[in-house]
């Protein structure tokens, strides 16, 4: 018999070793370590523990995500509140931002809108934008994470040269409607804080919640 053929024989009758326990302790395995021989059931029995760590690992891993998961909607419960509680719309783009920055640890950050009321014309926020800008705002169906490689957006955040190696870049809009009135710029000088490929679940929400509340900027129709 060839070896596929044992190894068939052994799946379609998995009671083999039960009708004949003699073979277990005499059939030797060497070990994956060291070589030595142990025998089939020890070998099992090491199989088994080794399946037992990983899934132990994996377990472990996923209470650690878990509570780190815990701790951002914390924070995003403290910073929703902050912005609930503001009454003035004059001075929400501000409290919204600064209170992002500091519940949140993100040492730089920018916020833009465009085609506010008149009555907010003054404020920062509404500080001109470029065409380029406003189209690479619409065009991002989600928020974007990665190096800083000279987006006009990071300059908005008016820190050092250098002191912005990666952002996060979240759209404005409101609802599911294509047009973003604004953009919300974050930036780290560490370069693996905002990068390419991580999850922007809480980013979106973020964006989300940043809509609703500045929106009252804006133009009634545009609500």
């Amino acid at each position: 018999m060839k070896h596929d053929d044992i190894a068939q024989f052994l799946a379609q009758h998995p009671d083999f070793f039960e009708q004949h326990p003699e073979l277990l302790a005499a059939l030797n395995l060497p070990h994956p370590q060291n070589g030595q021989a142990i025998s089939l059931v020890e070998r099992q029995s090491m199989i088994l523990r080794n399946r037992i760590g990983a899934l132990e690992a994996r377990i472990a891993q996923m209470t650690r995500h878990g509570a780190e998961n815990d701790v951002i909607a914390d924070k995003l419960v403290q910073w929703s509140r902050a912005l609930l509680l503001e009454g003035d719309p004059a001075r929400l783009p501000q409290v919204l931002l600064e209170q992002l920055l500091a519940v949140f640890s993100v040492p730089h950050g920018a916020l833009r809108v465009w085609e506010v009321q008149p009555q907010y014309a003054g404020l920062p926020c509404a500080a001109p934008v470029s065409e380029d800008a406003k189209r690479l705002a619409a065009s991002m169906a989600a928020p974007f994470c990665g190096a800083n490689v000279g987006f006009e957006a990071a300059d908005w955040m008016q820190a050092q040269a250098g002191a912005v190696q990666s952002l996060a870049m979240l759209p404005l809009r409101v609802g599911a409607r294509p047009q973003a009135f604004g953009l919300l710029v974050l930036g780290s000088p560490d370069k693996e804080r905002f990068q390419t490929g991580m999850g922007t679940a809480f980013l979106a929400r973020i964006a989300e919640l940043a809509s609703a509340a500045l929106a009252r900027l804006g133009p009634p129709a545009a609500r």
